[in-house]
């Protein structure tokens, strides 16, 4: 029998046509994350989804991450951790894209009108690609869209969190003011739970606070502590007679020796993708949801994105996901959906 698969690949501020598009054909979709720069086009993806009875997978790998489902099932399952109330997610990496390039004529060869379709128009400075469109709000969620949408997805994944009560964020251009760039080079967020906190922290200067945990989540527990990211995780007991244990990265270059030659390839992240993939094919062939069904990667997406509107108005946001509004605040409420560039018409929940 014939299976259509669909990979989405494309910028952020495409995901949410393509990939409902492709469900009406009849096609069961792989899109990276964040899934939508939009809470809108997140809902109507889920909506889709769920209309055409497809199987979307996520590409949050971090739930498919070796030494990650060791972590989860030796250390935060079994109960080792206590109780957790306080969560850490950080990135520390120069993420920022701060050149300033002239703007000049677009070449014949690109259809520059086409590649930005819905998302704002904005004066061509260069090819957008490889990584210059993720500097810009227009293409993306900026870092926190970017990097803390694997961490936050990572956390709830390992904690069984659904959505927040509260989300608050504060940040914005503090030292890398040279450049075009309008996302964030410092920003800190808090998704709220009852009687748990996760906070979010970025820099894109300055140096790490764990040199080892560049890019990581910190589960705080009153019997330990766990610390996580792409690279390793190690668990470090409230006793000091109790047994620190460690998980390390896992490699495949001798089981897969195309590692070793594919062009900018993570060699940490491939053993993920791998079973990602398998995972996303598996739950096809069962008409089962996969790991990183759609609707957790909207959760994790839409979060960010809501931390995001807290940083520009100032004001914390409680986003209720039955009624598809920020209650209480009619402002934020109207900033859920994005003005989108004719002729492209936004996707509705509710008419997908």
């Amino acid at each position: 029998n014939k299976i259509d698969i669909a990979i989405i690949g494309t910028p952020d501020h495409w995901h949410a046509l393509q990939m409902i598009d492709c469900v009406k054909a009849g096609a069961h979709v792989y899109v990276q994350k964040p899934i939508s720069v939009d809470v809108t086009e997140g809902e109507a993806m889920v909506a889709a989804a769920r209309k055409y009875n497809k199987v979307v997978q996520v590409g949050t790998q971090r739930k498919s991450t070796p030494h990650l489902i060791e972590a989860k099932k030796k250390i935060v399952d079994s109960g080792m951790l206590g109780k957790i109330s306080h969560v850490e997610m950080c990135c520390y990496f120069p993420m920022r894209n701060n050149g300033n390039p002239p703007v000049e004529k677009v070449p014949e060869f690109f259809d520059y009108e086409m590649w930005t379709g819905p998302a704002p128009l904005r004066p061509y400075d260069g090819l957008p690609h490889l990584r210059w469109w993720r500097t810009f709000k227009e293409y993306g969620n900026g870092i926190t869209g970017d990097m803390c949408v694997h961490m936050f997805d990572t956390v709830r994944w390992m904690l069984k969190l659904g959505w927040p009560t509260r989300i608050s964020s504060q940040g914005g251009i503090y030292v890398q003011k040279d450049g075009k760039s309008n996302i964030s080079d410092t920003q800190s967020a808090v998704f709220e739970y009852p009687e748990l906190n996760c906070v979010w922290t970025h820099r894109s200067w300055g140096t790490p606070n764990n040199s080892n945990y560049p890019w990581s989540f910190t589960l705080y527990g009153d019997k330990g502590t766990l610390w996580g990211s792409t690279m390793q995780a190690d668990f470090i007991p409230l006793d000091p007679k109790g047994e620190k244990m460690h998980f390390d990265v896992l490699y495949e270059k001798e089981k897969y020796p195309e590692d070793n030659t594919e062009p900018r390839i993570e060699l940490n992240a491939a053993p993920a993708t791998r079973l990602h993939m398998l995972d996303f094919l598996d739950a096809i062939e069962k008409n089962s949801r996969p790991v990183a069904d759609i609707e957790e990667g909207h959760i994790s997406t839409a979060c960010c994105i809501l931390a995001n509107m807290s940083m520009e108005l100032g004001r914390p946001l409680k986003y209720d996901p039955k009624k598809r509004i920020v209650a209480g605040d009619a402002g934020a409420t109207k900033l859920l959906t994005r003005a989108y560039r004719s002729p492209w018409i936004h996707p509705n929940p509710l008419k997908v």
